[in-house]
């Protein structure tokens, strides 16, 4: 056996590593630099009221979103895998970490927030071990229309959720509570924030018709507009951005004292800013024709959740809504999240006040834009010709995403794709038993045997891969085996085993010799002989009975019959 070379293996690990390198955002990011910064500064404007929503949400503060997004946006925007993704706080995450802040709060009712930035921090070193792991890939085995189910689910949100405030109300806390408030809301509507919001929505929309060029961004357009709507005319009935509390963060360093108590929400954080992260970059992928590197995604995710660990920052994961106005906006490198973050640091640092002028009413216009742009029309001509299955998928996943939780519809909906396609697999091959005494002619290539053989043998013809999946169609085959001296089970068409279906072989071999037969297997490929090797089942046959082809084992049988 050859030694390996030293050099060589370093310079797999050099590859291997290579994948997390920044540089390879670094160097594409002066490609797009007007409109990424006229993007990053329209997706700033839009993020912050929605981190200072998440952070008070989770019960730590406005403060705590506002530090969740600015590490989002500059961290994930150099160390990221998806040039347009951007991000910060998103719903589902804000939600696991406020019921994890509630279940271990101080003795006098206040959070406790070093033991939550603790078990932030450690949610990124996960992210980052499972990124080094390399697990990424599995995102891309998601069903087209579980992605589209949830495409359109999270624009039905959007735009639900934004009729409120374009009416001039409060926006709700929940897609149930907006629907519920929505004819109250046009009843009583207020002039000028649906003036407002109009005019912000028609400028986003006639403005690309109006001109190509990409030097000024529809949706900055429409803040532009709606906001000087409102102050030239005096609006004076509006709601505006609160003001939001400035200044360094405090650190928190990472106290893993209580390691047992956080390992298990850790955990659950990781696995949903996985989830949320890769799921949205599937929606950017199928936006902007590009194919983002999950492994790099997951690993940015992780060392911006250490960051928000370390200054007091709620977990964060790639946004959906942000992303796709980023997307919308023209951006089209990493320089767009950091150019978001940025603005936003710069908020925190200071320039809060001008926040303030600009009115709810014209981010609903924009966000209203953006729920219309998110849905997937490409899907929208053929429902009524989606098979089946893909169409179950489909409502499913929409209805679940904007009436429960968007982890919940792909769950479930990921769950129907798998249970069809194990079911396809499982009717895909023909597994059959034949008694020999029944053929009237050998297969060509298989000896002729013995009429007085014939009666005494039967053969087992499988296909396909031995899995659970198939177990039905085998135990329908396996319950033909009757009045037989030996079995020839031919294996040379599986090209794999799992558990389950080397279990089954293990059931047939019983049967057969509970009737006093004796059992050969033919064919045997290196992976299932493996297997079956591993879980004992071959023993129950014998190697001596483990044979390359059909015409090896009717030898053998001639053989034993002569003795």
């Amino acid at each position: 056996m050859s030694q390996m070379d030293p050099n060589q293996s370093k310079f797999n690990l050099k590859n291997y590593l290579n994948e997390f390198n920044p540089w390879t955002n670094i160097k594409v990011m002066h490609t797009n630099v007007p409109n990424d910064i006229l993007s990053g500064i329209t997706v700033a404007v839009i993020a912050m009221p929605l981190a200072l929503a998440f952070g008070v949400a989770s019960g730590l503060g406005a403060e705590a979103g506002m530090w969740a997004a600015i590490c989002g946006g500059i961290i994930v925007g150099i160390f990221g895998g998806s040039r347009t993704g951007v991000s910060g706080p998103t719903g589902p995450k804000v939600v696991q970490l406020a019921a994890i802040i509630a279940a271990t709060k101080l003795a006098s009712g206040e959070p406790d927030i070093a033991f939550a930035m603790s078990m932030v921090f450690l949610s990124g070193l996960v992210c980052i071990a499972l990124a080094l792991m390399k697990i990424g890939r599995f995102i891309y085995y998601t069903p087209y229309s579980v992605v589209s189910g949830f495409m359109c689910g999270i624009g039905a949100i959007i735009i639900l959720l934004e009729i409120p405030p374009m009416l001039g109300f409060e926006t709700p806390n929940s897609v149930l509570g907006a629907i519920s408030q929505i004819p109250y809301d046009i009843v009583h509507e207020k002039p000028h924030a649906l003036i407002i919001s109009l005019a912000t929505f028609f400028t986003i929309l006639l403005w690309p018709k109006i001109t190509k060029k990409q030097w000024l961004p529809a949706p900055l357009l429409g803040l532009i507009v709606g906001t000087g709507i409102a102050h030239l005319f005096h609006f004076e009935d509006l709601e505006y951005i609160t003001s939001m509390p400035v200044g360094l963060p405090h650190l928190y360093w990472p106290d893993f004292t209580r390691f047992g108590e956080m390992v298990g929400g850790a955990f659950a954080l990781a696995g949903l800013c996985i989830f949320d992260s890769l799921l949205t970059c599937l929606v950017a992928d199928n936006m902007t024709d590009e194919r983002h590197n999950s492994n790099r995604e997951i690993f940015g995710q992780g060392v911006a959740n250490l960051a928000c660990g370390m200054v007091g920052g709620v977990t964060t994961a790639t946004a959906t809504m942000r992303t796709v106005a980023n997307i919308k906006c023209g951006g089209k490198t990493g320089l767009a999240s950091i150019v978001h973050g940025l603005v936003l640091l710069a908020l925190m640092l200071g320039l809060a006040p001008y926040a303030s002028f600009i009115p709810m009413a014209c981010l609903a216009g924009i966000l209203l834009k953006v729920g219309i742009d998110i849905i997937d029309y490409r899907v929208l001509p053929v429902l009524h010709r989606m098979p089946l299955t893909d169409s179950i998928c489909f409502w499913t996943v929409l209805i679940l995403t904007i009436s429960v939780d968007l982890l919940v519809a792909m769950g479930v909906g990921i769950t129907i794709a798998f249970i069809r396609i194990v079911h396809e697999l499982g009717q895909a091959y023909e597994q059959n038993v034949i008694s020999l005494n029944q053929v009237d002619r050998p297969i060509p290539g298989d000896i002729p045997m013995p009429e007085e053989l014939k009666k005494k043998v039967l053969k087992l013809r499988l296909e396909g891969p031995l899995f659970f999946g198939a177990s039905s169609a085998i135990h329908r085959a396996s319950s033909a085996l009757v009045n037989y001296k030996y079995l020839i089970i031919r294996m040379a068409r599986v090209p794999m085993a799992d558990m389950s279906g080397a279990y089954l072989l293990d059931d047939i071999i019983e049967k057969a010799h509970q009737q006093g037969a004796t059992v050969f297997f033919t064919g045997l490929k290196p992976p299932v002989e493996q297997t079956l090797r591993r879980l004992r089942v071959l023993e129950k046959v014998g190697d001596e009975n483990c044979l390359e082809s059909f015409n090896e084992a009717v030898l053998k049988i001639q053989e034993l019959e002569n003795r």
